[in-house]
């Protein structure tokens, strides 16, 4: 059983597209946001926020319903073309907006599109790799994402620099997303989804909850309970990200004066070290496990950056966000096939949404519970306390995870589901 490189690295340009834009959005936005309209650190966080609402409530939904697509073009790929270029129009518009009502109807526009098409692109991966090497798959995919925000933070932040309207870098992403857009269409193939009858998908597509429900009482005890426990590690682990991501900037243009596209170029080292370990930490968990992976990374995170609280020196700054890029990827990597690993092979667009689910409530409530705790100390050295908490609690709930697992592949070099999604492949035929 060997991993095909070369069409997961193609797949991973929808991730490069979103990582990019995202990096882009969550360093620059904020800035902009301030400076233009001298908004206060908690009604950013807010704003900030608004966006991430369309992620818990529309990326689960377009991950059932990408599960129950079928056209010539396959069940995900209709949802990439319509809400990915579209996303790239809304993104150049971002920084042309003049006014706060112009600007947050833009913003709004653009996440709601970004998430008509994130959950698809992701489940694309799981959809052509066997369960055994999704870490592996994962590592290629969250490298080429890593690549994004490598352009973002370092191209992005010097035509910030050369261009203080940051119309220059906003441009610079819609092309790369375009690009993206591209090579999928002319590269990737989905392959042929499992027959589903027309009145079992009529029945499914008649009622989300209920589709929601089944799925999650299909699954055993233990298996539900593990879901729930690595739900509520990624939202922990993506609120202190989160905090970090949107609030990084304004912390290093507050507390050491940076310019804020000096302070967004500090965050490619991050994404270098990210990049560079994304394969690495793929393999990592192939081989001692993808929790105990994890769990070494919430601790490495941890070390990273509580230094941040009482160092000053910039060099040294700069090495432990290296090094958090590291220790994120061991993180970031495994945990996607962790909760993939659960589902059935027709259920893998609705467990990507799950995922998300639980990454973008954390960006819905973090930025603001921040922004709110920012405001009452007048401290932005703050920032690293409460990530550092957050990943405490990541750390907490991953260390009572039991099921998640890659099954060991099979010896015929043929791939078979793991017993718990083909037990549930079973209990959804007798539906």
């Amino acid at each position: 059983m060997r991993l095909d490189w070369k069409k997961t690295l193609l797949i991973g340009f929808g991730f490069l597209a979103s990582s990019l834009a995202w990096s882009l959005y969550n360093s620059l936005v904020p800035v902009m946001l301030e400076n233009r309209f001298g908004l206060s650190t908690m009604l950013i966080g807010t704003i900030m926020a608004i966006d991430n609402f369309f992620g818990v409530v529309f990326q689960p939904l377009v991950g059932i319903l990408s599960d129950h697509t079928k056209t010539r073009f396959g069940r995900r790929m209709p949802w990439i073309l319509i809400g990915l270029p579209l996303s790239a129009a809304a993104f150049f518009f971002i920084p042309r907006a003049q006014s706060l009502g112009i600007m947050m109807a833009v913003i709004i526009l653009f996440n709601f599109l970004m998430s008509v098409w994130r959950s698809p692109v992701i489940a694309l991966m799981p959809d052509v790799t066997p369960r055994p090497l999704r870490s592996k798959a994962n590592g290629i995919i969250n490298l080429m994402g890593g690549i994004g925000s490598i352009i973002a933070f370092f191209v992005g932040g010097r035509l910030a620099v050369a261009d203080k309207s940051n119309g220059l870098s906003f441009l610079m992403g819609s092309a790369v997303m375009i690009v993206s857009l591209v090579v999928l269409v002319l590269f990737v193939r989905e392959p042929v989804a499992a027959h589903v009858s027309l009145p079992r998908r009529q029945k499914q597509q008649r009622s989300t909850l209920a589709s929601i429900r089944s799925t999650l009482l299909s699954l055993g005890p233990g298996e539900l309970k593990s879901l729930v426990l690595l739900l509520a590690a990624i939202f922990f682990w993506f609120a202190g990200y989160n905090a970090i991501e949107t609030f990084f900037t304004l912390y290093i243009t507050n507390i050491h004066g940076l310019l804020a596209g000096d302070a967004t170029q500090m965050l490619t080292l991050f994404s270098l070290t990210f990049v560079g370990f994304a394969f690495p930490a793929g393999i990592i968990g192939s081989r001692i496990g993808r929790k105990r992976t994890i769990l070494i990374g919430l601790i490495g995170l941890i070390a990273c950056f509580i230094p941040f609280i009482f160092l000053e020196n910039l060099l040294l700054l700069r090495i432990l966000l290296a090094l958090g890029g590291i220790f994120w990827a061991c993180i970031n990597i495994n945990s996607l096939p962790m909760v993939v690993e659960l589902a059935s092979d027709s259920k893998v667009g609705s467990f990507t949404g799950y995922y998300y689910f639980a990454s973008f409530s954390a960006a819905i409530l973090s930025p603001i519970l921040f922004g709110f705790i920012r405001d009452l100390t007048k401290n932005y050295s703050i920032l690293m306390v409460y990530a550092c908490g957050a990943f405490a609690l990541a750390l907490l709930a991953v260390a009572f995870v039991r099921h998640g697992e890659a099954a060991p592949p099979d010896p015929s070099g043929h791939h078979h589901a793991t017993l718990p999604a083909a037990a549930q492949e079973v209990r959804e035929e007798k539906q």
